[in-house]
């Protein structure tokens, strides 16, 4: 066998490794996340909704917290 031929059979063995791994891998995924129910989605809010954001707490107007 010359050395072109040994390269490239060492070439093809270290491709049919790695699609091994691969295919054993996608298996196991899809096992894994075959278990695991979806709920159903969230339903889509026709409007959107502004939510307030304080990060800071201000005392409130009135005159009934300290000065």
């Amino acid at each position: 066998m010359t050395p072109t031929q040994e390269v490239i059979e060492r070439a093809m063995a270290a491709v049919a490794a790695v699609r091994r791994q691969r295919e054993r891998d996608q298996e196991r995924r899809r096992q894994t996340f075959g278990r695991i129910q979806l709920g159903l989605p969230l339903p889509t809010l026709k409007r959107g909704v502004q939510l307030s954001l304080q990060l800071e707490k201000r005392p409130q107007r009135g005159g009934t917290g300290p000065s």
